[in-house]
């Protein structure tokens, strides 16, 4: 495995959240693939960290985001690819959900893939050609319990990366959704609890066992090289579909249950096997 700095020539990639977690893993696995990589984060201490070069960027502003894709084109020249991965996950009931909370879950998970999108188009329409990987996840296809301003985020993400791809097909880019189960990441240590963590009298005990259930889940994951690996080869492809679901065959298989069972039967199983 080569982890030298990338060849002239490299194709340059950015991948926001990539101080950790999916990001992370895919930053480093597709550096030392011999692409570019950049990287973001909020708080940045140097221009490099191994093979990987370090730009700041806060997806929620729309100055930071256009200064860091602006950053990455001054060095490199070009950009080929981004994923779109810095997010976080909000959980809780609906009703206990505050406004406030619910607009910080889309500022992040939604708007600031938008704001990314907007700022590299540009560049790779005049390319004609680019891949732009969108990090969803399979509770952008089914709404997750205690999750539900966090599926919001990644259904409208969904519905936006395929709008998009529609509209950049003809300039050459390729729009792709990348959709993780539950894989072993600081998301579970970094997940906020709505309400501060003060949930009514009537969810309190169904939220308690779906949220120590889902921590079980989470930390007895695998670790995202997979989805790393998966980044790479959609990477490689001249025509990459439009979603790719990633993860345990039991998290995956509701793409298509979801998809041919009666609704009824759907929340039935569903109710089941999430206890």
């Amino acid at each position: 495995m080569n982890t030298s700095a990338p060849q002239r020539g490299a194709r340059v990639v950015l991948v926001t959240g990539a101080s950790s977690g999916i990001g992370q893993a895919c930053a480093l696995h597709l550096a030392e693939r011999g692409f570019r990589v950049f990287g973001t984060s909020r708080q940045v201490s140097g221009e490099a960290e191994g093979p990987l070069e370090r730009v700041p960027m806060d997806v929620d502003d729309d100055a930071s985001v256009d200064s860091g894709v602006a950053a990455v084109l001054e060095k490199a020249g070009r950009l080929d690819a981004v994923i779109n991965n810095a997010g976080y996950s909000l959980a809780g009931p609906v009703e206990d959900t505050t406004i406030a909370e619910a607009k910080a879950q889309l500022e992040t998970n939604f708007f600031g893939v938008l704001r990314v999108c907007r700022a590299v188009l540009p560049t790779m329409r005049e390319q004609r050609h680019g891949y732009i990987i969108n990090i969803s996840s399979l509770a952008g296809v089914f709404g997750l319990p205690f999750a539900g301003l966090y599926s919001a985020s990644k259904f409208a993400l969904e519905g936006m990366s395929e709008s998009l791809r529609f509209e950049t097909r003809p300039h050459g880019i390729h729009v792709v959704l990348v959709q993780p189960g539950d894989f072993r990441t600081r998301i579970t240590q970094r997940r906020r609890i709505a309400g501060a963590g003060h949930v009514s009298e009537a969810y309190r005990a169904m939220f308690a066992r779906f949220h120590a259930r889902q921590e079980r889940d989470e930390a007895g994951a695998p670790t995202p090289e997979p989805i790393a690996r998966l980044v790479e080869r959609i990477l490689n492809h001249p025509r990459p579909r439009l979603r790719y679901p990633i993860g345990l065959a039991s998290q995956r298989i509701v793409v298509p249950l979801k998809s041919y069972l009666p609704q009824r039967v759907f929340e039935w199983l569903s109710w089941k096997l999430l206890g």
